[in-house]
């Protein structure tokens, strides 16, 4: 079966089952996205563009990637598709172009998330290193005050979660606990349930044993022990949304007062 089919044969499945569905691409080949929007409209659709045109490419070896991902976007809300953004991985080398796609993502009238470089096995990247903290801190200030200003309830606790990958990269205790393994699981190509994308320990294997078998069995509650013992102190939004929404009263309360002091014309505080 070609590549093509086995994503579509998985949105097939997962479409009875899930109540939403996001896939993360490039955006390169446009008419097969397009084509499997089409097929499941209410499929959400995350381009991942890295910067401007020349860092985008350059960081994804990809000859014209930021023509073909925005032309994609285009294509999808041509569509009617809702749920459509793009995303940043913040490192570096693009650091300065996080407000220009943020302005560019409100212009366009769609979601915009963010990311910053981790080091695990799963990236198969260990030498990830942020430098640049000055203009870290600037520029994710600037967009933190903007989601705070946005009418949309939903881009104020995006501003909560930039403040989380602020602190993040200037390496400082997690703004709250991690759930994986209880609350969210991560399943790897060759069928492992994982308790997150970050640590590599697998409770069993959906190809030997049921989900609940696995969820409910010794190797389980083993893995999850080693999860709340786990001292990365990642900051991704699979393990932090669910975090979130177990702790609302701490983001809430966050918003809450930075909102109360921006309308006093004070800065927001970090």
């Amino acid at each position: 079966m070609r590549r093509q089919e086995e994503v579509e044969e998985f949105v097939r499945i997962m479409d009875k089952k899930a109540k939403r569905i996001v896939i993360s691409t490039n955006g390169y080949f446009t008419e097969k996205i397009v084509a499997l929007a089409q097929k499941f409209p209410r499929l959400g659709i995350r381009v991942s563009i890295e910067g401007l045109p020349a860092t985008n490419d350059e960081l994804r070896g990809l000859k014209d990637g930021f023509d073909h991902g925005i032309r994609t976007l285009l294509e999808l809300h041509r569509l009617g598709l809702k749920d459509i953004g793009f995303g940043i991985t913040l490192s570096d080398r693009n650091i300065l172009d996080l407000m220009p796609l943020y302005q560019l993502s409100e212009a366009m009238k769609l979601e915009f998330a963010t990311a910053c470089t981790h080091n695990n096995f799963y990236f198969h990247k260990f030498d990830n290193q942020i430098t640049l903290m000055d203009d870290f801190r600037r520029e994710l200030k600037i967009l933190i005050r903007e989601l705070l200003k946005s009418q949309r309830v939903k881009n104020w606790f995006r501003g909560y979660f930039n403040f989380g990958m602020l602190n993040f990269v200037s390496r400082n205790k997690r703004l709250l606990p991690c759930v994986g393994g209880k609350d969210l699981l991560f399943i790897n190509p060759l069928g492992n349930l994982m308790p997150c994308n970050g640590l590599e320990k697998s409770m069993g294997n959906i190809k030997e044993n049921t989900f609940a078998e696995i969820w409910n069995g010794p190797k389980a509650r083993e893995v999850r022990l080693a999860a709340k013992a786990c001292n990365k102190e990642c900051w991704m939004i699979g393990s932090v949304a669910p975090a979130m929404k177990k702790n609302l009263f701490k983001p809430a309360a966050w918003v809450v007062k930075n909102k109360i002091r921006l309308a006093l014309g004070k800065d927001i505080d970090l």
